[in-house]
């Protein structure tokens, strides 16, 4: 229950993951982020399971230019300052 007498529904978590999944927009994302970790292997930069991630260094992950990739640990690389608003900074 929710609020006073208010029923609340429960959430399938499991149908939600796969419909974002299949969506052609996350599809796309992931090929887009795909291609630059493979550019970034040809280089020589990062390997399979080393636990890095490439990043984009202006957050625009349709930019996969040289100039634009770097290599971050995980950690780093997943989160960021934020503001009052928590909006990155």
């Amino acid at each position: 229950m929710g609020r006073q007498g208010e029923v609340v529904m429960s959430r399938n978590f499991r149908s939600e993951y796969d419909n974002y999944h299949s969506s052609e927009k996350a599809k796309k994302q992931r090929a887009r982020n795909n291609k630059a970790r493979r550019l970034m292997e040809r280089e020589g930069k990062v390997s399979k399971g080393d636990g890095k991630d490439v990043a984009h260094k202006d957050n625009n992950t349709r930019n996969n230019s040289k100039s634009n990739l770097s290599v971050q640990s995980k950690s780093k690389n997943r989160s960021f300052a934020r503001d009052k608003n928590a909006k990155r900074k």
